[in-house]
């Protein structure tokens, strides 16, 4: 795996709701002099350029606002990419050093997806503490769990009284509804849009995992599951927790841009394991079956995979063998949802 970060291991297995990729926007700022609140939700803990600045000042990868000399707090209020339960955030203030906040709260609810900014804004709005008023470090990823079982759609980050955040990251799980395809239709178990979740993998050198399960096709190279060169035997592989149990009937695996570095070959197992959390610790101790021999892969393409399938019954969870390493820039699992027959 690439360079372990915090969130790495405590938010193992949850997916960051608020991600500019699935959807999350930036709505409204009380104040964003010095930089941008649409930064929060950019990939990466955000850059430094030492000389770069502009017109208002010193340029900073992140949300950062004036120094306040009236009383009351700065805040920020995102729109989630896709709506769920949190159970952590990241607030970030890398490169933030004297003139990150303090303090931090987080607040959050459960409003349209046309929800303006306005309106969001308004006092009528309903906002429920998530997070109570908590001290942030300098330059630092400051992690914060989260109790609550309810379904959230927009958050509001308050600074006090202000200063500069990098990135807000906000792990949960998503809210969908998978049965609601009508019976008999498959649905892709394994898309993050409908609740799948990469738990697990043994390599995650030059592309996370995560990537796989992303809306669309990939963009590049960049976007997708990629493990390093395997110079000893075996093979890579990656864990995905279905959104529900479901019985696959078709695979799609997709080296889109891989082409001089895609996997020889591919196969897929799977388990069902409704009541067991299974992680990169504990998949050993699953039963899987085979659900699609090895099979050959080539470049820069789709590969369905349909007649090819075994009869497994319903399956949690699935796990994509590559031989011997490479890139995969999609993965689809699409079932009929269990009891949706």
């Amino acid at each position: 795996m690439s360079s372990a970060t915090p969130e790495a291991a405590a938010f193992s297995g949850l997916v960051d709701l608020a991600q500019e990729k699935l959807g999350g926007r930036a709505l409204a700022a009380s104040d964003e002099f010095f930089a941008e609140k649409e930064n929060l939700l950019k990939p990466g803990r955000g850059v430094f350029l030492p000389d770069k600045y502009t017109d208002r000042g010193k340029w900073m990868d992140g949300w950062e606002s004036r120094r306040k000399r009236v009383p009351g707090h700065d805040w920020c209020i995102l729109r989630l990419g896709l709506a769920g339960v949190l159970r952590g955030v990241d607030i970030d203030t890398n490169h933030f050093l004297g003139n990150h906040p303090p303090y931090a709260s987080l607040d959050a609810c459960e409003a349209a997806a046309d929800a303006t900014a306005e309106a969001l804004a308004a006092q009528a709005t309903a906002w429920t503490e998530l997070l109570p008023k908590s001290p942030l470090r300098p330059g630092s990823q400051n992690l914060f769990a989260i109790s609550s079982d309810r379904r959230w759609t927009h958050l509001r980050l308050n600074i006090f009284p202000d200063g500069g955040v990098a990135r807000l990251r906000a792990y949960g799980r998503v809210a969908a509804d998978a049965a609601a395809a009508a019976p008999g239709q498959l649905v892709d178990l394994a898309a993050i849009v409908n609740g799948g979740v990469a738990v697990a993998a043994n390599d995650m050198f030059f592309g996370h995992v995560e990537n796989m399960l992303m809306p669309g096709r990939g963009a590049n190279m960049g976007d997708g599951w990629e493990t390093r060169r395997k110079r000893q035997p075996g093979h890579d592989w990656a864990i995905v927790k279905l959104a529900r149990a479901g019985e696959p009937r078709r695979l799609e695996v997709d080296t889109a841009f891989f082409k001089g570095n895609f996997p020889d070959t591919c196969s897929v197992d799977g388990c069902f394991s409704p009541d067991r959390e299974i992680d990169a610790l504990t998949w050993t101790a699953a039963e899987w079956k085979e659900l699609l021999p090895k099979s050959k892969l080539g470049a820069d393409r789709v590969h369905p995979f349909e007649k090819e399938l075994r009869a497994t019954g319903p399956l949690t969870h699935v796990r994509l063998n590559i031989h011997p390493d490479g890139g995969v820039s999609r993965f689809r699992v699409y079932c009929v949802p269990a009891g949706g027959r």
